[in-house]
């Protein structure tokens, strides 16, 4: 059951880019682990604790938004009405320079 996250925001849906597609299969199994248990995190609840959600500054047009995998991974997504484009998988840098 999906619940209503922050400001309404409702994840049905998690589409894959392929370059998402390519960076997680760049991902040690172990990473690959963990994220997908964070994407099934994400759809549970928009926000939820832990996941270190946040929108990245500078990126508005669409909007770009981070999640954490652990401490020195994360992933990056757009929104758009109940659907999450999955953008990217990486370290922190990776992310940050390229989302």
């Amino acid at each position: 059951m999906t619940r209503v996250g922050s400001g309404g925001v409702v994840i049905r849906t998690l589409k894959a880019g392929k370059t998402f597609e390519r960076d997680v299969k760049k991902l040690a199994p172990d990473y690959r682990h963990r994220l997908k248990e964070k994407l099934g995190d994400l759809l549970k609840d928009p926000r939820p604790p832990g996941l270190g959600f946040e929108k990245l500054k500078g990126h508005n047009s669409p909007p770009i938004y981070t999640c954490h995998i652990d401490g020195n991974y994360k992933f990056s997504f757009e929104i758009e009405g109940d659907v999450a484009f999955m953008r990217r998988a990486g370290t922190h840098n990776d992310i940050d320079r390229a989302p």
